[in-house]
């Protein structure tokens, strides 16, 4: 076991001060709740919020989900942490079983839990095991910040995030429906990507290896859901020397990471020689331009066919 994923003594003392619940109280607890309704009041009450505290393993503090662990104390923990404690009970200390906390697991069933996301427009409403399902894909949930060449933390809604790519990561932001930059690179060996903003699109501009060959992509994404990135369609070009490739595609969601994209080669993909090749001159420099325009795919009211509407 590496000794990343190890909890020692202190760290699990430090978690469990307000841990030290017993499966009587959990009882009495759920005694008191009298009933099962599914408004979004009966989440916030002070049983249920009991009942919330009593779900909280003591040792990684987020919601515990099936299976629930406990000691022969009735002490709980979750599922994960029970293969970081050397099975011993974070509580009491005491030799952990392999003991499951049937009593915990069915007051679960029993919860009707708001998203986490309420705050931010969803208005469901779920059972608690299948409130963190939906959770991983809720529309309303934030996006990651869309920037390439770093992980950024950072998350939010979309207009904070073209705030936060202007302001932090300094990416040039235009608007229209066309775009036409270069990228100038001194070195071509060095690996170094690109990201501009075109009002709610960002086009990247990324290295990395492909098996043995180092290869640039161009790809957009556009700052929303799959479903409306599919509205839309873009030409791409990236050229220099007279010499250009020619790409056409639908702009991925930036709910797709980059890893994600450049794994699935959806964009322009050109080879570090042809890219140096179309740089002209001695090979030495990178020197491309990239082009192309986005549009929004429109219904003809009459034949129900798609015609192109460039955005403006």
């Amino acid at each position: 076991m590496a000794s990343s994923d190890v909890i020692d003594d202190d760290e699990v003392h430090h978690h469990n001060h307000h841990h030290h619940h017993q499966l009587s109280p959990l009882l009495k607890t759920h005694g008191n709740n009298g009933n099962r309704n599914s408004n979004v009041s009966s989440a916030v009450n002070p049983s249920t919020t009991s009942v919330h505290e009593l779900l909280e393993c003591p040792v990684c503090t987020k919601s515990m989900y099936l299976p629930i662990h406990q000691c022969h104390n009735a002490h709980t923990l979750c599922s994960t942490c029970k293969t970081r404690v050397h099975n011993r009970c974070p509580t009491c200390r005491q030799e952990l079983g392999d003991i499951r906390c049937l009593a915990l697991e069915k007051v679960a069933e029993s919860l009707q839990l708001p998203c986490k996301f309420t705050s931010l427009g969803c208005p469901e409403i779920f059972p608690y095991y299948s409130k963190l399902k939906h959770e991983a894909i809720c529309n309303f949930r934030p996006y990651n910040c869309p920037y390439a060449g770093s992980e950024c933390a950072v998350v939010g809604d979309i207009p904070l995030l073209v705030a936060h790519l202007k302001d932090d990561h300094k990416v040039d932001m235009h608007t229209g429906c066309t775009f036409n930059h270069r990228y100038v690179k001194s070195n071509p060996q060095e690996v170094e990507n690109a990201t501009w903003l075109l009002t709610y699109f960002c086009l990247h501009f990324e290295a990395f290896q492909l098996g043995m060959a180092p290869v640039y992509m161009a790809f957009l994404r556009f700052m929303g859901d799959e479903i409306e990135a599919r509205n839309y369609s873009y030409s791409l070009e990236v050229g220099g020397n007279g010499r250009k490739l020619i790409w056409e595609g639908t702009p991925r969601s930036i709910r797709d990471s980059h890893r994600k994209v450049t794994d699935s080669h959806d964009g322009l993909i050109i080879q570090r020689n042809m890219a140096l090749f179309f740089s002209g001159g001695d090979r030495k420099e990178l020197k491309l331009r990239v082009t192309g325009q986005i549009w929004k795919e429109q219904k003809n009211p009459e034949g129900g066919a798609c015609i192109p509407n460039l955005c403006s």
